[in-house]
């Protein structure tokens, strides 16, 4: 049993090695709550497939690559619940039966969804040919992933509050229909989620290309660190720099390097004293001494799949105690068993 009371539910869908944006946006957070919460970190395979069901012969590989990600930067199983939505077959029964409840107009009108059916359709157009029946789903199953474990804290930046409005919807309309106090209604975890750039300038992701791997060796970090957009304004070598005007690389270093560090890039640059390839050199190299030992135990646990793929089985073993519990009491609670049911025949 946990020593904490509050729960934080968090989980990633699988779509392939997470990069600096993730580690620095994410699972910093992660690392300091698996110490002070009861945490569970989900890899959301199911999630995967509403927008990649097409691709679902990738999503095994993936799961290992997030499950080494994790591991490697210090997400610890012996302190947080690590698992595998796919594993839990409670949470798609809790989807279905939450999903009996749910009005369709409330499902229509969450900003999450309009958002991922816009972008999966490119054109609003063609937005409602695009979009699955399990992505129209995809908020209600998003709920059940937090309250099969009755999650109350939910890490979201303050931009993304509104996500969790409607699984607090949910949770207070089962409530009140069924008049108990059983859900709780989950709460923002408010984390510092800072925009990390990728190469070209623009926000960093896996589609985009312009990331920057956890995995990456030193060589590659340091080939694309050498792209990245620097300050478009400085001409020839001589010309000052301008670190407020610098796209990639000092927001980099404002982010991954300390403050005696930025003050010494901020006046070599802004004194001539160092061009922007240099600076990108030196950056790379921040980096590579970051992450060296993070990529170094990735390699190890890379070698033994079987090893990584017992923690995980750990993990679901955990986490489906809690699932099946759960679902057993919503099912007392709705007067509906379907074992008891099965028994009448």
């Amino acid at each position: 049993m946990s020593p904490f009371e509050d729960k934080v539910m968090s989980g990633m869908r699988p779509t392939g090695r997470l990069h600096i944006g993730h580690y620095y946006g994410t699972l910093v957070n992660w690392l300091e709550f698996q110490k002070h919460y009861d945490c569970f970190f989900s890899i959301v395979d199911w999630h995967a497939l509403t927008t990649k069901y097409n691709e679902s012969a990738q999503i095994k590989q993936n799961v290992f690559e997030v499950l080494l990600d994790w591991l490697s930067v210090g997400i610890n199983p012996e302190q947080a619940t690590v698992y595998l939505q796919s594993a839990i077959p409670e949470i798609a029964i809790l989807h279905l039966l939450l999903s009996m409840i749910t009005p369709q107009n409330w499902v229509e009108r969450e900003p999450t969804l309009k958002d991922m059916i816009k972008m999966l359709a490119g054109d609003e157009s063609e937005a409602s040919s695009k979009a699955t029946y399990g992505l129209i789903g995809y908020p209600v199953l998003m709920t059940a992933d937090i309250l099969i474990f009755k999650g109350n804290l939910i890490p979201v930046g303050k931009d993304q509050e509104s996500h969790l409005e409607f699984a607090r919807d949910i949770a207070r309309r089962f409530n009140n229909l069924y008049k108990v106090n059983y859900f709780p209604e989950p709460k923002p975890k408010f984390t510092l989620t800072p925009l990390i750039k990728g190469i070209d300038g623009q926000k960093m992701g896996k589609s985009a290309e312009n990331d920057i791997k956890i995995a990456d060796t030193n060589e590659l970090t340091k080939a694309k660190i050498t792209k990245a957009i620097t300050d478009r304004s400085r001409i020839s070598l001589s010309d000052p720099g301008h670190t407020d005007l610098c796209e990639v690389p000092y927001p980099l270093y404002t982010i991954i390097t300390d403050k005696a560090i930025q003050n010494q890039v901020k006046n070599e640059c802004e004194s001539a004293l160092i061009g922007c390839l240099e600076c990108k050199k030196q950056l790379a190299n921040h980096i590579n001494d970051f992450f060296g030992p993070i990529r170094e135990k990735r390699a190890m646990l890379a070698k033994n799949p079987d090893e990584v793929f017992k923690i995980l089985a750990y993990g679901n073993q955990q986490a489906r105690k809690i699932a099946i519990q759960t679902l057993k009491e919503v099912e007392e609670i709705m007067g509906f068993s379907v074992l008891d049911q099965c028994e009448l025949f």
